[in-house]
């Protein structure tokens, strides 16, 4: 029989998420319920729940009233914020277009390294005060013209699906790569295109560093204190994870002196009150969680997912699969 599909999302994503052309590809392999569910209130016979953004919790109450669900499709990254324990006690199949988000989070990434190597967000802003290319930046340290990314130290911090994405664009870029992951072999990094250090030399050696660990209680102000403080001058971080992962008022005290830089596109806490002093400072670009997929981006989540739910109707693997033993260490 035809499995039941239900929507799970805020309502205005689902067009976005899923053009015409992808619902009628749905339409080939599944049925579908007619309403998006934003708040599950009663029964729910859908066989595959495809979620995304805005999907309320699946907890143990939800799936009582879904004996019939067998698979849960998320059209987006991270499932820990909607799906609970009991999803995966029951032996429901998880999947998630995670990689598929990974990929504009890495072209965001990638583009934020190249203007902090050319020093780009403090000369903008000094070329705005009526400094020229060549004039030195008062307050921030900028230790000779170090150009772009070709030749640069750049350490990354974890080997997540975005990470592996930076590492492959840094390596065509010409870029030294230092790795700090605790589940990845010095072999595993080499094969990467990275040297494994310790978190420790990542920050001593490194121009530039680009944050990609998943949020964990162990993670939680990665890079504190100490951590920043072992920065070379001129370093740059940059943050496309969570905001968590970087002590806030630790990264405040080493940027306002110029000694160091940041880019953020999240924060802790997010978002940052309009008062924040890292939203003043010349040598910090802070933007508003931008580098997920976004507008014309979001058709490939979509595409991912019905993917996914097909590969499901024909009996084959899933290729997002997330399984319990994952959770504690995906975003």
């Amino acid at each position: 029989m035809t499995p039941l599909v239900a929507f799970a999302m805020r309502p205005p994503l689902l067009p976005e998420l899923f053009p015409l052309d992808l619902r009628r590809r749905l339409s080939l392999v599944t049925r579908m319920h007619e309403r998006v569910i934003d708040a599950f209130d009663g029964p729910l016979d859908a066989e595959i729940l495809i979620t995304g953004w805005g999907c309320p919790r699946i907890d143990a109450d939800v799936l009582a009233a879904a004996p019939r669900l067998r698979a849960v499709v998320h059209a987006a990254g991270s499932v820990k914020g909607h799906l609970t324990a009991a999803v995966f006690d029951r032996g429901i199949a998880v999947s998630s277009a995670a990689q598929a988000n990974a990929v504009p989070v890495a072209e965001f990434t990638l583009a934020m390294l190249v203007l902090a190597a050319k020093q780009a967000i403090p000369r903008a802003r000094a070329y705005a005060a009526g400094a020229w290319s060549g004039d030195a930046l008062p307050g921030v340290a900028t230790p000779g013209d170090r150009g772009g990314l070709s030749g640069a130290t750049v350490g990354v911090i974890g080997a997540s699906r975005v990470g592996r994405l930076v590492m492959r664009a840094l390596r065509g870029h010409g870029a030294r790569i230092l790795l700090s992951d605790p589940y990845t072999t010095a072999e595993e990094a080499a094969g990467l295109g990275a040297r494994a250090v310790p978190l420790d030399e990542l920050c001593r050696a490194a121009e530039l560093v680009t944050v990609h660990a998943p949020e964990l209680p162990e993670t939680r102000g990665l890079l504190g204190e100490r951590h920043l403080s072992l920065l070379r001058d001129g370093a740059v971080v940059v943050n496309t994870a969570r905001g968590s992962l970087i002590d806030t008022g630790a990264l405040v005290r080493h940027c306002s002196g110029g000694r160091i830089g940041a880019v953020l596109d999240v924060t802790d806490p997010e978002p940052l009150p309009p008062d924040h002093p890292l939203l003043a400072l010349p040598n910090v670009l802070v933007t508003p969680h931008i580098s997920g997929a976004r507008g014309r981006e979001l058709r490939r989540l979509g595409e991912f997912a019905v993917g996914e739910v097909e590969r499901l109707a024909r009996g084959r693997p899933l290729r997002g699969a997330v399984r319990v033993a994952d959770l504690n260490r995906i975003a």
